[in-house]
């Protein structure tokens, strides 16, 4: 969710002048001139802004009986009032506990198919272009297993530190740990796949401007990019196979932390080599970034950590709730009445 408020903060940017961006509002505007329905760049303002409206909603859904606990033990008026209003109203009782987990249920059913609808949304800004390197059909998988293998990468680079300075080894174990790296090496090889079968088909199809396309990432002016991302998103990973580094906290960062890197690079070696040799050689040239755009990248960095150490500061970060249902002895949160507390 975090994720999705960095991703917006760009369309605004690229407005030109985003302090005069409520000029866009409402459709139509005072000139008469509406967007273009036809562009794959609106088809992700409204992809991506339900995918963070539905996880707005799954997140917050699940937070209300851990609200409603930090509501029954908060010691100022003020903080009481404020998670009381947070909270909803939450009681306890098996009424909410039957409505909340209908509604938690099926948050998580519509969240799941957005995954793929909204990963594949954004690979048509690609695909649907003419750019040898873009045009190309596997882009909407490609997309998808690339989200959960750099998801689950970021998921366990900030939950390793967490775990630590919050002393929640015993809730985030190390069992956890290896079922989420087994994700991951299943994804690394649906990208490394996905690699080869660009290159494959760059070759077989006979297009002379794919083929150079692709010529010109593995061993043009941007190889070091390219082979940086292969090695970083495909045979680093296979480190993890080993069960000693799956659970291994000091084996298996450095390794999430090199994947996070080369899904970076994987982006730069999309945009960039794509774009920097295209059909025209008078419009050749190399990128050299300035430093908006490394202020950029590193804001919207800056703006992720802030968002989520506030999170952590403010809310529980693990679900109270459903650490309780599966203690040993305890009963399942429907069948238990009473209030918030734990």
């Amino acid at each position: 969710m975090f994720a999705v408020i960095c991703a917006l903060q760009f369309p605004l940017v690229h407005t030109g002048r985003p302090w005069l961006a409520y000029w866009l509002l409402p459709l139509p505007n005072a000139n008469g001139i509406w967007v273009n329905f036809r562009s794959p760049l609106l088809w992700d303002v409204f992809a991506v802004s339900t995918y963070g409206t539905v996880s707005f909603l799954f997140w917050y859904t699940g937070l209300l009986p851990d609200l409603a606990t930090v509501r029954d033990r908060a010691r100022h008026g003020l903080r009481r009032a404020l998670y009381g209003i947070l909270s909803l109203g939450w009681t306890g009782s098996n009424r909410a506990w039957s409505h909340y987990e209908k509604a938690y249920l099926l948050f998580a059913g519509l969240s799941t198919p957005l995954v793929l609808s909204v990963h594949s949304v954004v690979s048509f800004d690609f695909a649907t272009s003419v750019i040898p390197g873009w045009h190309t059909t596997i882009f909407p998988p490609y997309f998808v297993a690339g989200a959960i293998f750099s998801g689950f990468a970021m998921v366990a680079t900030l939950i390793v530190i967490m775990r630590k300075f919050f002393r929640l080894e015993h809730v985030v174990t190390e069992d956890h740990l290896d079922v989420m790296n087994r994700i991951v090496i299943a994804t690394s090889l649906m990208v490394g796949y996905a690699y080869a079968t660009e290159v494959f088909i760059a070759w077989y199809s006979g297009a002379a401007y794919e083929r150079y396309a692709f010529l010109n990432r593995a061993f043009g002016p941007y190889a070091w990019a390219y082979w940086t991302m292969v090695v970083c998103n495909v045979v680093v990973p296979q480190l993890l196979w080993l069960r000693r580094v799956r659970r291994s906290v000091l084996l298996l960062y450095p390794i999430v932390i090199l994947i996070n890197v080369g899904m970076w690079f994987e982006r730069f070696v999309i945009v960039v080599t794509s774009l920097h040799r295209d059909y025209l050689p008078s419009s050749w040239d190399m990128f050299s970034p300035t430093w908006v755009d490394v202020s950029l990248f590193a804001g919207s960095v800056g703006l992720f950590l802030t968002l989520m150490l506030l999170f952590v500061r403010f809310l529980p970060a693990v679900s109270l709730a459903e650490t309780k249902a599966i203690l040993p002895g305890s009963q399942p949160p429907a069948r238990r009445a009473g209030g918030g507390h734990v």
